[in-house]
C-alpha cells in the first residue's frame, strides 16, 4: 500500500467515524469541518437528489438528516471498506426510525480524499425493511 493510500484510508475513516457519530447523534459539525470549501455531493432521492455542490447545502443535507431520523439512526453492521488512492468506499447497515417509522437500511457510502478532506460524497442505498 502506497503512502497516499494510507493516508486516504485513514482520513477516510475517521471522516466516517465523525459521519456515523452525526447519524447517531445529529451533531454533524466534526463531519462538517472534515469537508473541503468545494465539497460535493450526490443523494439518490428526495429533495437532495443528484449532484449538490458547497458545505452549506452539506449541513442543509445533514440536519434534514436528523430531523428525519430523529432520535438518530444507528450504524449495526460495517459490512466491508474497499479503497484506492483517492476513494474510500464503506458498506454498512443502519437502522432507526424515519419520520417515526421503523427503518433498516443496507448503505454504501463514497468519500473521495483529498489532502486531509473529503472532498466528495456518494451515497447508495437499499432497504432491508420487509414492508415494500
Amino acid at each position: 500500500m502506497t503512502q497516499k493510500s494510507e493516508n486516504t484510508l485513514k482520513v477516510a475513516h475517521q471522516a466516517f467515524e465523525h459521519f456515523t457519530h452525526g447519524l447517531a447523534t445529529g451533531e454533524w459539525q466534526a463531519f462538517l469541518d472534515m469537508l473541503t470549501d468545494d465539497f460535493t455531493f450526490w443523494f439518490p432521492m428526495g429533495k437532495f437528489h443528484g449532484l449538490n455542490e458547497g458545505k452549506e447545502r452539506a449541513k442543509e443535507f445533514f440536519q434534514y438528516v436528523s430531523e428525519a431520523f430523529s432520535p438518530g439512526i444507528t450504524l449495526t453492521s460495517l459490512d466491508r471498506v474497499t479503497s484506492n488512492e483517492t476513494t474510500v468506499v464503506f458498506e454498512f447497515r443502519d437502522e432507526g426510525l424515519l419520520f417515526g417509522q421503523p427503518y433498516k437500511n443496507r448503505v454504501a457510502v463514497s468519500f473521495d480524499v483529498r489532502g486531509d478532506k473529503i472532498c466528495s460524497y456518494r451515497e447508495y442505498f437499499g432497504s432491508d425493511s420487509k414492508s415494500y
